[in-house]
């Protein structure tokens, strides 16, 4: 597992770290009953703290993405690609509600959000 960690991104470390163990397993880099690095351990490794380590553990735990055997450790959860897809569509929900408020804050007109979409899937 390969995490990189941007300071300048302006995004939570614990949602980088979130971002990117989802992301490998859904793209099934990281499989089913694969062992994660203990919290402490993974803090060491990306010298980040303890509870942001943990913090992103637990939120992929209350997801499904992870599930923890007491005294063992942190592994991977089976993932159907009904879940996965349903959880991608919902995160997409959010970022285009998330562009939605933004342009309405800044008064960018509807058309312009779709016109947007369109030129950059191509159509």
């Amino acid at each position: 597992m390969h995490i990189v960690i941007s300071y300048e991104s302006g995004i939570p470390i614990y949602e980088q770290i979130k971002s990117q163990i989802r992301g490998e397993i859904l793209s099934g880099k990281l499989a089913e009953g694969a062992m994660l690095p203990s919290i402490r351990m993974l803090a060491k490794e990306l010298r980040i703290g303890i509870i942001t380590a943990k913090r992103a553990y637990d939120d992929l735990c209350a997801e499904g993405f992870l599930y923890s055997v007491q005294g063992k450790g942190l592994f991977v959860s089976k993932i159907n690609k009904q879940k996965a897809d349903s959880f991608a569509v919902n995160e997409i929900r959010a970022k285009i509600k998330e562009v939605a408020a933004f342009a309405e804050l800044n008064s960018v007109d509807v058309k312009i959000i779709k016109e947007i979409i369109n030129e950059i899937l191509g159509e």
